[in-house]
């Protein structure tokens, strides 16, 4: 009985020695674990935050897509009014000079009136030859003849100048939507180009992951097989100790049991009994 309890004292003190040394191997797989975790979990925050800026940055970028498609369209409808207009243009314009030619003046009609203008105050404010005066009547009256020519097709003056004016608003309204058309096409790509910058640090941030999550597997396992066998020592240490106390309490019992008898066995025979023998006895009624 003595030798089994020396040898279960035995393997409980080696037990606790292991129960020890795997509670702090547990504690290091549990840290280490829960520091790759953290490292992982910090990776995963930035892709999901990337991720939500690629979403709200493609919403952008597809918006003034569209923009540049509805302005191309508009572009496009205003170059083909410019084509139109430019041809409109050319014939008032041919037109114009036909008008001209059939009259004789290549001049302007204004020029006309300056010039009638300056005659008639000559005439009126400088003394002259009557001949001369006669001369200068004439080519009034000349130039006055051309004005009328020239009054009767005013409107197409008129045309020629609405055909102008319409030519040059188509023209510059094309060239501003233009102009909008290339400043939504450069928001657009560098909306693009964010978003490929996002794409790879996402990229880059899965690379680095990946020995993160290899790591983080072969910690937890660690820890879980750590935490297993000390939970089956923990229970054998348990076990051990509940069978030293009971052991320890049975030698007890059997020493005291012994001695009592030795106790008995000497008030029986009429012996003087020891201040030890009394003690047992007494434990003994107990």
């Amino acid at each position: 009985m003595e030798e089994n309890t020396k040898e279960l004292r035995k393997e409980f003190q080696a037990k606790k020695k292991q129960l020890a040394s795997l509670r702090s191997q547990v504690n290091r797989f549990g840290q280490e674990k829960e520091q790759i975790f953290r490292q992982t979990k910090s990776s995963r925050d930035k892709i999901n935050s990337f991720t939500g800026k690629i979403k709200q940055i493609k919403k952008e970028r597809d918006q003034l897509t569209k923009q540049v498609q509805e302005l191309k369209g508009k572009r496009n409808k205003l170059n083909t009014a410019v084509k139109e207009k430019s041809t409109v243009r050319k014939e008032a314009e041919q037109k114009k000079k036909e008008l001209l030619d059939s009259t004789g003046f290549k001049g302007n009609p204004n020029e006309i009136k300056k010039q009638i203008k300056q005659l008639e105050e000559k005439i009126e404010t400088e003394v002259m030859p009557f001949s001369k005066e006669q001369q200068l009547n004439k080519t009034i009256k000349e130039l006055k003849k051309t004005l009328k020519e020239l009054e009767k097709i005013g409107h197409v003056w008129q045309e020629i100048n609405t055909v102008s004016a319409d030519f040059s608003q188509k023209k510059r309204e094309a060239e501003e939507s233009h102009q909008q058309v290339q400043k939504k096409a450069d928001e657009s790509q560098l909306k693009h180009e964010e978003m490929n910058k996002l794409y790879d640090q996402i990229k880059k941030l899965r690379k680095e992951q990946q020995p993160l999550s290899e790591k983080y597997l072969e910690a937890k396992v660690q820890f879980e097989n750590s935490k297993r066998e000390l939970e089956t020592i923990l229970k054998r240490v348990n076990e051990l100790a509940k069978l030293l106390d009971n052991q320890d309490e049975e030698n007890y019992n059997i020493k005291a049991k012994k001695r009592t008898a030795e106790v008995t066995e000497k008030m029986r025979k009429g012996k003087k009994l020891s201040t030890e023998d009394i003690l047992a006895f007494q434990a003994l009624k107990d």
